[in-house]
């Protein structure tokens, strides 16, 4: 399509999503953000997109919000996935814990709910792009914890490796019927949009989004379906 008549819808807007709202306007594409908060959905609004409120967690709530993009903008070619979801209080360690101190509803908070919403994500979406019978492409947001286990956090590896296994998965599934599905890793924390340190180690959400832009503008005859994002400061691990 030309641009300027490609259209976006990002789950997540608050942060990463925010980001990547205000670099696809800057593009021209016409974009519509999902967040839950007032507050988010505000700053949606002054950003120039179409505000959205939905639940990643919730298909029904996905498949509105596909629909309400669609209506508004004559379909939709772009569907990200910058939602955080967890399932439950987490409580405890920052990644669930040692697997000796783990509690047993820390599998479903680190490990059962991110993978579960990725599922959800990407099953509606998936229908979606099928029925709407175009090109499109849905990318899902992951960290580093997908490709590596490290200690003290292996529940949450366990939620991110059953991510990057949905996504795969359902990249190898639509590839055929000209639907992209791509996995973006972002190996490091992502500093806040607004408020920023600079700390190097960290990843600048507004880089993280130019991410986003060149997997969706990639053509079909070269298509990545998994991108990983490390900053220079930050160790890297081949």
């Amino acid at each position: 399509m030309e641009q300027g008549t490609r259209s976006a819808l990002i789950f997540g807007a608050r942060n990463l999503g925010r980001a990547v709202v205000e670099d696809l306007i800057a593009r021209g594409w016409s974009v519509a953000a999902v967040a839950r908060s007032e507050a988010t959905l505000e700053l949606v609004r002054s950003a120039g997109a179409l505000p959205l409120r939905a639940d990643v967690t919730d298909p029904v709530s996905i498949e509105g919000a596909l629909r309400e993009a669609a209506e508004a903008h004559g379909g939709v070619d772009l569907v990200v996935n910058a939602a955080s979801a967890y399932g439950g209080e987490r409580r405890g360690p920052f990644g669930g814990g040692p697997m000796a101190e783990a509690a047993p509803d820390a599998f479903d908070a680190w490990a059962a709910a991110p993978a579960r919403a990725a599922f959800l994500f990407l099953s509606t979406a998936a229908r979606f792009a099928v029925a709407q019978g175009r090109p499109a492409t849905l990318i899902q947001v992951t960290g580093g914890s997908a490709r590596r286990a490290m200690p003290g956090r292996g529940l949450w590896a366990a939620g991110a490796f059953g991510v990057r296994a949905i996504t795969n998965a359902a990249a190898l599934e639509l590839r055929d019927q000209g639907i992209h599905v791509a996995l973006l890793i972002v190996d490091a924390g992502i500093e806040p949009f607004e408020g920023a340190g600079g700390d190097p180690a960290t990843a600048d959400p507004r880089e993280i989004a130019t991410a986003v832009a060149f997997l969706a503008e990639q053509g079909a005859r070269a298509a990545t379906h998994e991108l990983q994002v490390t900053p220079l400061a930050e160790r890297w691990v081949p």
